[in-house]
């Protein structure tokens, strides 16, 4: 019996001590983080300051992005949301973070705890060091370029007379169906960038093609902010995994294997086809340039993502704001139907100089970011200044766009939709230079110009053919989380053939 009291003392004394250790630890760790770390001049919540506990609780939740817009509304322009970690909301953060930096200095380098391996492990345009970004800039730049892609303005018109077609065939067979837009915006951009990244269609608004491809793309996304929480604190990768759904995981497999597959087909195809599609472009550089098989894998899958999902987004926050706002729809409509006499007129030269069509892409880039969290990058070993201030080395920083665009300091009346900011000298108080939807500096988005341009004309073509009405169950469709990109919810429409 005493020896059983003995360990039982023992058992007890060595819980307690374990308990005041780790108390112990957390006080330091408390005091280091806000009265020694040079981050303590900082604001923001006390708790963010000391635990990433509240980042990963709003980022599991999917409302990480609000939780940080609700912080700059407190605290101001630059909050720390971690112990490690700032946020801007602010236009001159923009140049300062991704700029091109002065000759000498060290540029910032992508934090890829936040971005994550590829899925095979070889770099991508996203993740690449500074060389191999270069490499594959140098490669893609020229499919990405205006002429290039006024050259594919027949491939692209075509798809998205496919895309009115099957409007029409939906409402010819029911003209009281309500049509959801959000997949049929998608559709029509993986058919777009599968030709062009592939040299084949995808087959998609036939209706032959597999549209499992199209949900896996945000499924992988989703799993990797996930993940992302095992990369931040290493010890939790193992749990975060076995927390992740399996479809999820099997998704994400789906996403890898097809462009996989979709790159083997166009290399074994190289001798027979000489369309400038992307591959076809990439066979052709100099064998310098020349990227591995493993390279091009990881990059047919930025450029299926960056290429569709984010475009398919901002048309379906556009579409849902002028839906929400009758009298700006009825403004672009107008633009649209006396500018072209007949469908076959629309075209991407003048499409570009629609003006009132142009500001609503924008103000809906702006309302509605398709990527609207903060994409960190890590100051260099000598520390940066950031907004006239100095950020010492390895602290992440970014700008959030969610908080950036809705900040009154940088747009009046930031949380209304009116694409007249940017045509009238009303706005003229605005900061547009906060306004950065494909990021800024020498690693912004090589697809601007495709994103442009699809995104006119397929609501050109969409607003000439059709009248748009609001289902009563989409009211409230922009209220969605946030996992790295919107999880969006059905955007229900009805259609009618435009009246004479």
């Amino acid at each position: 019996m005493l020896s059983q009291s003995i360990y039982r003392v023992l058992y007890e004394h060595c819980i307690l001590s374990i308990l005041t250790l780790f108390l112990l630890a957390a006080v330091a760790n408390a005091f280091y983080e806000l009265a020694i770390n040079p981050l303590k001049k900082y604001k923001g919540p006390k708790f963010a300051a000391i635990s990433r506990i509240p980042f990963f609780y709003h980022a599991t939740r999917g409302n990480l992005n609000k939780w940080i817009s609700d912080v700059h509304v407190k605290y101001g322009d630059v909050v720390r949301v971690a112990p490690d970690e700032l946020s801007y909301s602010s236009g001159e953060a923009w140049k300062d973070i991704y700029g091109h930096v002065a000759a000498g200095k060290k540029p910032t380098n992508k934090d890829l705890r936040f971005y994550g391996p590829t899925f095979n492990g070889a770099p991508d345009i996203i993740r690449a060091n500074g060389p191999d970004h270069a490499r594959f800039r140098r490669n893609f730049s020229n499919a990405f370029s205006d002429k290039a892609l006024r050259e594919q303005q027949p491939l692209i018109s075509r798809y998205v007379d496919m895309f009115i077609d099957c409007l029409n065939t939906i409402i010819q067979k029911d003209p009281n169906r309500k049509i959801e837009m959000v997949r049929l915006f998608n559709l029509t951009t993986f058919d777009i960038m599968g030709d062009l990244t592939f040299g084949e269609s995808l087959d998609l608004l036939a209706g032959t093609g597999d549209d499992n491809w199209v949900t896996a793309i945000f499924a992988s996304v989703k799993a990797n902010s996930l993940r992302r929480m095992g990369r931040y604190v290493t010890w939790m990768a193992f749990f975060i995994q076995q927390f992740i759904p399996k479809t999820l995981k099997i998704k994400t497999l789906i996403h890898y294997s097809s462009c996989m597959k979709r790159v083997d087909k166009r290399i074994d195809a190289s001798h027979e086809s000489e369309r400038p599609d992307i591959w076809g472009l990439v066979m052709n550089q100099k064998e310098e340039l020349l990227l591995s098989k493993p390279e091009m894998y990881a990059n047919s899958q930025i450029f299926m993502l960056a290429g569709t999902e984010t475009t398919a987004t901002a048309l379906s926050g556009l579409t849902y704001q002028l839906l929400m706002n009758p009298e700006k729809l009825e403004t672009i409509t107008k633009e649209v139907r006396e500018t072209f006499q007949n469908d076959s007129d629309i075209g991407l030269i003048a499409l570009g100089q629609l003006k009132y069509l142009n500001a609503c892409i924008d103000e809906g880039l702006r309302i509605y970011p398709p990527v609207p969290i903060g994409l960190p990058r890590l100051a260099p070993s000598e520390g940066m200044i950031v907004c006239g201030q100095y950020v010492p080395e390895k602290t992440a920083v970014s700008v959030n766009q969610w908080a950036t665009y809705r900040n009154p300091r940088n747009f009046h009346r930031p949380n209304e939709f009116l694409p007249e900011r940017w045509l009238s000298s009303e706005f003229g108080s605005d900061n547009k230079s906060a306004f950065q939807p494909f990021s800024f500096g020498p690693r912004n988005c090589l697809g601007k110009n495709l994103a442009y341009h699809e995104m006119r004309i397929i609501l050109a073509k969409f607003l000439y053919n059709f009248d748009l009405t609001l289902a009563p169950e989409s009211v409230g469709w922009a209220e969605q989380k946030v996992y790295g990109l919107w999880q969006k919810n059905k955007l229900m429409v009805q259609l009618k053939p435009r009246t004479a």
